[in-house]
């Protein structure tokens, strides 16, 4: 998990159908009361009437939710239509959810590798924005029409979500359900590593991995309400501008160079504070870095995520690198290893409140305002998740429950087409690949009998004479 992750609680929504019986029409018991009946038929609703009345409200409510169905790939995600009306508990409440934060931890759940996810069939989705449509019992700081955020251990990826209220949190005037849906996860996250863990204090240096990521935007964000903190932020080169601008003071191209080594040249003596999302090889490294009475907090294992799929070679080798050490080590070096892990703060909701007030105080000042990379809308949620696993993301990739126009419908259909026709054309290519390398092999057979051939006639011609001699 790379940290980007939600407290516990699961939704408490009602999926399944109700049956219902159609009405039953009365029986006429004799024929010797026609004005009876005929009144009985006068008085009776029209049959689409009571057919409408005999569907009670729970079962006619509909909405629709993303569906992990399986671990995979991005085709896993599906998105379903959820029948029947969510039942509140005392102290939830319901939100028509208009905007879902996307996290590394959702990538790493479709792999089956975040185990705060229930199994599948389940609605992933750890943050999201909206409005609140109903309270329940024991509800008394949020009523109907609130504009919220929400925290919550799954299910809101889709567009009813029911949580408990202290899940929930108001949404500042001018901040919008793109923004709010942005700010959950990654900046708590952030602000509890680096101030509750970190202790971040003026004129010192931190580390930021993933740098142009939710959580790095994040981070650099809150390093900038301190004095004078040096960043150290990687990224690919293409970012470098934007996380500059962002407050990295030392951009590092972590695909072309050593960020140890690149990190030694500008402060030799090593770093304060290293935020370490990637896990495995990394976190040695990170603890290496510190200088004396540093801090080391890791937070995820982005390492183990290499492709679509689950790569058992890729968590073989992060759990072969996996960081541990002798306390007698963090005694002589003077250093301190911490661990965060945000899913598992379910049950200190005040402990994750006090830091969220905090971070909405600093958003209200000015100082602190999430960067949306990018919105797309629940049907599209496969190219959403391939962009951020792929790291083509600059800031927080976001999921909106409008629905697709028709127009963008036909579009994304279009795309669909033209990809499995690519997939066609690659398999086909593939095929004459394996088509020629066996032609090839024959030739080469062919070539190899060629000789021996040749050597059978030769021993064919010096038999001859001795025949005729017999």
């Amino acid at each position: 998990m790379s940290g980007e992750d939600a407290p516990a609680q699961q939704q408490n929504a009602v999926d399944q159908k109700q049956e219902t019986k159609p009405a039953e029409e009365p029986k006429t018991e004799t024929e010797s009361a026609p004005a009876a009946v005929a009144a009985e038929a006068a008085a009776a609703p029209p049959p689409a009437a009571a057919a409408a009345a005999a569907v009670p409200e729970e079962e006619a409510f509909t909405y629709r939710a993303l569906v992990l169905t399986g671990y995979g790939g991005y085709d896993k995600v599906k998105l379903q239509v959820k029948k029947g009306k969510p039942v509140l508990k005392a102290g939830e409440v319901q939100v028509r959810v208009k905007a879902c934060g996307l996290n590394f931890a959702d990538l790493m759940a479709r792999q089956g590798l975040y185990d705060r996810l229930p199994s599948p069939p389940v609605t992933p989705g750890m943050e999201c924005s909206g409005v609140v449509e109903a309270v329940g019992e024991e509800v008394t700081d949020r009523k109907v029409g609130d504009k919220v955020m929400v925290l919550n251990r799954s299910g809101l990826w889709q567009e009813v979500a029911v949580v408990p209220a202290s899940h929930t949190f108001l949404i500042p005037d001018g901040m919008s359900f793109e923004e709010a849906a942005a700010l959950p996860v990654n900046y708590i996250t952030a602000y509890m590593m680096l101030f509750d863990f970190g202790n971040l204090r003026p004129n010192q240096s931190v580390l930021i991995h993933i740098a142009a990521g939710g959580v790095g935007t994040a981070a650099t964000q809150l390093c900038k309400t301190v004095k004078d903190v040096t960043v150290f932020g990687t990224a690919s080169a293409s970012k470098h501008e934007a996380i500059s601008q962002a407050g990295v003071t030392h951009p590092i191209d972590y695909r072309t160079k050593d960020y140890v080594e690149e990190v030694r040249k500008i402060s030799p003596k090593g770093l304060d504070i290293i935020l370490d999302p990637l896990g495995g090889s990394d976190t040695h490294k990170a603890y290496n870095l510190l200088k004396p009475m540093g801090r080391l907090i890791t937070y995820g294992a982005a390492n183990m995520l290499a492709g679509q799929k689950k790569n058992l070679i890729a968590v073989a080798k992060n759990w072969y690198h996996q960081f541990s050490i002798h306390t007698l080590s963090l005694i002589q070096g003077n250093k301190s290893v911490c661990g965060f892990h945000l899913g598992y703060l379910d049950g200190e909701m005040e402990l994750v409140s006090q830091a969220m007030n905090t971070i909405l105080d600093l958003y209200k000042q000015g100082k602190v305002k999430p960067r949306i990379d990018s919105t797309w809308h629940l049907e599209q949620v496969g190219d959403a998740m391939r962009k951020m696993q792929e790291r083509n993301n600059i800031g927080k990739v976001v999921l909106t429950t409008e629905p697709m126009p028709e127009e963008e419908k036909k579009e994304e259909a279009k795309k669909e087409d033209k990809k499995e026709d690519k997939k066609k054309e690659d398999k086909k290519k593939e095929d004459k690949k394996k088509d020629d390398a066996k032609k090839e092999e024959k030739k080469d057979d062919k070539k190899k009998e060629e000789p021996k051939k040749e050597e059978k006639k030769e021993e064919e011609k010096k038999e001859e004479p001795k025949k005729e001699e017999k």
